[in-house]
């Protein structure tokens, strides 16, 4: 196969391309799992920051070279952590297209059908990835929004015979995102096998994937209940639709690639099938009740996620070759409709934020507002706790408070549960935290004085009215910011 070489021309869409989907896609540096990757990118800008219970982060941070690159880059260009991470951002989603272009320049022939392909994948940023809980791209940067133009890159390599550069791209997914690189690993695997008409044995595949992991404590046991969606038998009908129709809709895009002879088509489709049957048969041994827990943190299903992205890149390369072609109108009916769904889609999942949070610009959401006092009046060292439950309330956005205040928290129930069920190592410390906060919509300041007894925990973050007797610098509709440092009063 002839390798797809960037014209300016294409450069030029690309670059189109990645600005409509940043404003389709918006953008919340501080929500969700950038609680986990963002403070280990400001831990090493600011070694002061965090000075207590650090590893809820660091865990992951160590793992990879991730904080290390971003945090390097926005030291060296001498940038403010904001437009650093907003740059990284836009440069994340012009890769992943890229990559999306390589390899739909492989498959077919028409421009029409390459730029549908691209574009198809763009407008879908916000898609998840049936029971993973893992976007396109999510609207923050994060480890994946590296790893997975990384794959893509891996693949089209591979797809053009190119094996050394492919393995080389793959292991710079592993220090980026150690996880996410064996489901790039597997699927390059598997491609060579096809291209040299290995036959397979799936479970025998499966059985060599299966690691050895630590025994269930009750402790890691607690957290793996906060992630049910690590276990199919948990997983809702829907989801269940989202993980077995790829199956029949993969066969039949790879008859339609062969029998119209759409170059790497057929293969791509052939390979995806057999990769998500390995991951299912390793996904349901994991679920097996009481046999093979330690084996959840593999999450084999987040295969799902990369075989989306390809499968979504060939479905729209095919309505773009059979169907929409060169018809504006017929592009208009399939994209207007489509991208309106993902801006509904965004503002259902942050409702009381702007649908772009801008570097700098003034917070409207009284739960960033208070974090952003915390971040400029509070001690470095200064150590919180709120209501461990914080990030799942209706009006908070799933907003993080490490990430925006950059101070350290008491463990919660939603983030630090994550981290841990990545790292059972963790279970028992956060296990211990989260008792100590049991209760605490009727905690009064004896309790706050026993946490900071216990953990040396001198802030707490109250909902309004909050609680009588403590001394309160900052407040506003819904939250209030409260030493425990003063005498009560």
């Amino acid at each position: 196969m002839t390798p797809p070489h960037l014209r300016v021309k294409d450069l030029g869409i690309l670059v189109g391309l990645t600005l409509g989907a940043f404003f389709l896609d918006g953008y919340h540096p501080g929500v969700e799992d950038a609680e986990i990757y963002l403070p280990g990118i400001l831990k090493r800008l600011n070694p002061a920051l965090f000075p207590y219970n650090s590893e809820f982060f660091q865990s992951h941070a160590h793992m990879t070279l991730f904080p290390e690159l971003i945090a390097g880059s926005i030291r060296v260009l001498h940038l403010p952590v904001g437009i650093g991470m907003l740059g990284w951002q836009l440069l994340c989603i012009f890769l992943l297209l890229f990559g999306c272009w390589r390899i739909a320049r492989l498959c077919f022939r028409e421009e029409y059908a390459i730029w549908c392909a691209v574009a198809f994948v763009g407008a879908l940023l916000r898609l998840s990835a049936a029971g993973t809980g893992l976007y396109i791209m999510d609207e923050y940067l994060t480890p994946r929004s590296l790893s997975t133009p990384a794959a893509l890159f891996a693949i089209s390599e591979a797809i053009e015979g190119n094996y050394v550069r492919a393995g080389i791209w793959t292991v710079g997914i592993c220090v980026v995102h150690p996880l996410m690189s064996v489901f790039a690993a597997t699927f390059v695997v598997l491609l060579f096998l096809f291209q040299r008409r290995v036959r397979l044995s799936v479970p025998a595949f499966a059985a060599i994937a299966l690691p050895l992991f630590p025994k269930v404590t009750p402790a890691y046991r607690e957290v793996l209940q906060t992630r049910p969606y690590f276990f199919l038998t948990n997983w809702a009908w829907y989801e269940w639709l989202g993980l077995l129709a790829p199956f029949a809709l993969l066969a039949w895009m790879g008859w339609l690639g062969k029998r119209n002879n759409l170059g790497a088509t057929h293969l791509i489709c052939r390979t995806l099938i057999v990769f998500e049957a390995i991951f299912f048969v390793v996904a349901l041994v994991v679920s097996l009740p009481g046999r093979f827990e330690n084996l959840a943190e593999l999450q084999p299903m987040r295969c799902l996620h990369l075989l989306y992205v390809l499968m979504f890149l060939l479905g729209g390369g095919l309505l773009g070759k059979f169907i929409l072609q060169d018809r504006a109108w017929r592009w208009a009916l399939l994209f207007l409709p489509l991208c309106a769904g993902m801006v509904l889609a965004q503002r259902a999942t942050f409702p009381n934020s702007p649908y772009i949070e801008w570097p700098g610009s003034a917070a409207r959401n009284p739960w960033v507002q208070a974090f952003e006092w915390i971040r400029t009046n509070t001690p470095e060292n200064a150590f919180f706790a709120m209501d461990p439950i914080t990030m799942q309330l209706p009006d908070e956005d799933q907003h993080g408070f490490r990430a925006i205040a950059q101070r350290s928290l008491l463990a919660d129930n939603v983030k630090d549960s994550g981290a841990v069920s990545m790292f059972p190592a963790l279970a028992e410390k956060w296990q211990e935290q989260v008792n100590a906060q049991r209760g605490w919509k009727k905690f009064r300041v004896s309790d706050f004085q026993k946490l900071k007894t216990q953990y040396s925990v001198d802030w707490v973050v109250l909902e309004q009215p909050g609680v009588d007797g403590l001394t309160c610098p900052y407040e506003n509709s819904r939250v209030r910011v409260c030493t425990l440092d003063s005498k009560p009063h």
